[in-house]
């Protein structure tokens, strides 16, 4: 069973900084891309940012380009988001996910397994 568990969410001020992590489990980790998703306070789920397996060619989301900074860990089954000068925007419930077999990116329509979020408050 493919389990994702994301943590490290919070009240963080604009301007600072926080990383979030997602374990993960149930799967060969290193063989699959992974992404991080959100969803702010009653807006659609949206695509953040999305690594490769080989953690080449990291892409990024217009929004957080500059700001946020993806990174996995495959030795221990750890997927980051480095989330640099946060704005009240970012106010969100984060999630990551898991891509299907082959693909090195994966959005909102096609992301196969999501884990439980964590709550990110960007506030002054």
């Amino acid at each position: 069973e493919v389990q994702l568990q994301a943590s490290g969410g919070g009240l963080v001020q604009p301007g600072g900084s926080l990383r979030l992590s997602c374990a993960a489990s149930g799967f060969r980790y290193s063989s699959f891309a992974m992404s991080w998703l959100r969803q702010a306070p009653g807006k659609a789920l949206e695509w953040v940012s999305s690594i490769d397996r080989d953690s080449e060619n990291p892409i990024y989301s217009s929004s957080v380009k500059g700001r946020f900074t993806i990174s996995r860990d495959n030795a221990a089954n750890t997927l980051y988001l480095q989330i640099g000068s946060p704005q009240v925007d970012d106010t969100a419930v984060y999630y990551c996910a898991k891509c299907p077999r082959h693909q090195s990116y994966c959005m909102v329509s096609s992301y196969t397994d999501r884990g439980r979020g964590t709550l990110v408050t960007v506030s002054s």
